[in-house]
């Protein structure tokens, strides 16, 4: 019997003999969640109509958006013919929603100038969670690039006089200014911007497969675009650069440009995570 929290997952397979099929999922079939696939070698993996990249031994990732409704159609297809269609459900998760009234306008409503800053930091940023390198460095697994407390969660949004701002697209770790950070899991960097609007001083580490990790808000940054680094590498450090009220770091996650609750991450490699086979 599958776990109650994976009911929302249903599936139907194509018209072959079931011994022929198995694809084990580990993680959560939940908005904001991402989890590891595994179908056979050789096999092809096709989510909403793209293909997906899959490693050798035929794992591959999927992420669900914080606000993901639709289901989601994969496929999995035999390199002799014949697949087997999946269907996931995805289930809802409840965000901290705050209604906040009597905000000074100029906190609402960003100026001419903050507005071309504003552009500017989604360009960059987009720019960098863009690319799908076939690379494999997510397989080392994750860890924290800092240890504090949570001050602000994935997900949580603020509604300021009546007008509802971005929700929060990764999570907050208070930390004292000058605290090293980690780099959560090995990859190259290909981004380290300085003095973004809202970031500040900002890196961006792909892991491969559509992949990245965020750390904003730094003191310093110890690393260039184009640098590889290793799970555990200092990248930067704690500060309050951009749009931040103290120190602490902003680290955040994004799988073929799907925001994720980047501590969902330290799960992928976590041997008590639990799986199910369809």
């Amino acid at each position: 019997m599958i776990n109650n929290k994976y009911l929302c997952l249903i599936f139907s397979l194509a018209a072959l003999p079931k011994l022929a099929f198995g694809v084990e999922f580990c993680g959560e079939v939940r908005q904001g969640e991402i989890l590891i696939g595994k179908a056979k070698p050789q096999e092809e993996v096709i989510l909403n109509g793209e293909k997906i990249l899959t490693t050798a031994d035929g794992e591959f990732l999927l992420s669900f958006g914080r606000d993901e409704i639709n289901t989601q159609q994969l496929q999995v297809l035999q390199n002799m013919g014949g697949g087997a269609d999946y269907q996931f459900a995805v289930g809802k998760t409840d965000w901290d929603i705050q209604n906040i009234k009597g905000v000074p306008p100029r906190k609402v409503t960003p100026s001419d100038s903050d507005l071309e800053a504003i552009q500017l930091e989604g360009k960059v940023v987009k720019a960098a969670l863009k690319g799908v390198e076939d690379k494999t460095y997510w397989k080392k697994g994750f860890i924290m690039p800092v240890e504090g407390r949570i001050s602000g969660k994935f997900g949580g949004q603020r509604i300021l006089n009546n007008i509802p701002k971005s929700p929060h697209q990764g999570i907050d770790i208070a930390a004292k200014a000058g605290t090293p950070i980690k780099a959560s899991s090995d990859g190259e960097v290909v981004l380290a911007y300085p003095d973004l609007f809202y970031s500040g001083n900002v890196v961006v580490i792909d892991h491969g497969f559509g992949l990245q990790t965020i750390y904003a808000h730094m003191q310093d940054m110890k690393v260039k675009r184009g640098d590889m680094v290793k799970q555990g590498d200092i990248i930067g450090t704690v500060g309050q650069t951009g749009r931040a009220t103290g120190p602490h770091l902003h680290f955040g996650a994004s799988l073929r440009n799907v925001r994720v609750n980047p501590q969902s991450l330290l799960k992928l490699s976590d041997s008590d995570e639990k799986c199910f086979t369809l």
